[in-house]
């Protein structure tokens, strides 16, 4: 099936929503339609549609009179954003496993391979496209759009918690969670894949809850 070109909405989007986790807007920092407008030679219109979309999953929100702000990371959100993603990220996980075609799985098992060697040199730039690639490939397999527009949003604020405390986490050892999610759903069944996407959650928790010293 031949993809559908990219809309300048959804291009608008996608950079602001990068620009975001990657901390090139970082939290607390304001902006306006027409900064970005210009930054991005883009019309306002798709970047308002953007931020929009943006607001609605609280990665920025409306200052009265004054633009737009990075919203900041709060302790208690991001550890009940945790709980959430950790059932969705499970539903989509075990859909996959049962559902994914032979091109997906071994799609998957090209991603969990380059995904392990992208962190031999702490490559945290290659490691995150390629866990959004393996992402993309199990939201495809999954074949649950609702759970799929639940959990992105999700995946974008875990990826900027990442950029913001990188430091404090063990890049291999996510490296290898994320990985073993992508081999157990290409080749190790529902259950199995259920089970290596909770040991990335107790993981993830672990570095969440050690960065905010809990």
């Amino acid at each position: 099936m031949t993809q559908q070109p990219e809309t300048l909405s959804e291009k608008s989007y996608r950079l602001l929503e990068e620009m975001i986790v990657t901390l090139e807007l970082p939290p607390g920092s304001s902006f306006s339609e027409t900064d970005l407008s210009a930054k991005l030679d883009i019309g306002r219109t798709p970047i308002r549609e953007a931020l929009q979309k943006l607001t609605t999953q609280k990665l920025v929100s409306t200052l009265p009179r004054r633009g737009m702000i990075v919203t900041e990371v709060n302790i208690v959100e991001h550890l009940a954003l945790l709980e959430t993603r950790r059932v969705l990220d499970r539903l989509i996980a075990g859909n996959a496993a049962r559902r994914a075609t032979a091109a997906q799985r071994l799609t998957l098992l090209e991603l969990a391979d380059a995904i392990g060697k992208s962190v031999q040199g702490q490559d945290l730039s290659e490691f995150m496209q390629l866990d959004r690639q393996g992402d993309r490939i199990l939201e495809a397999a999954a074949r649950n759009d609702f759970a799929v527009r639940a959990s992105v949003p999700l995946h974008a604020h875990c990826r900027r918690f990442w950029y913001l405390y990188q430091e404090n986490g063990d890049l291999s050892e996510s490296a290898e969670l994320h990985a073993g999610v992508l081999r157990a759903v290409a080749s190790l069944g529902e259950q199995r894949a259920g089970e290596a996407s909770d040991l990335l959650h107790d993981y993830l928790e672990r570095f969440s809850r050690s960065v905010l010293d809990l």
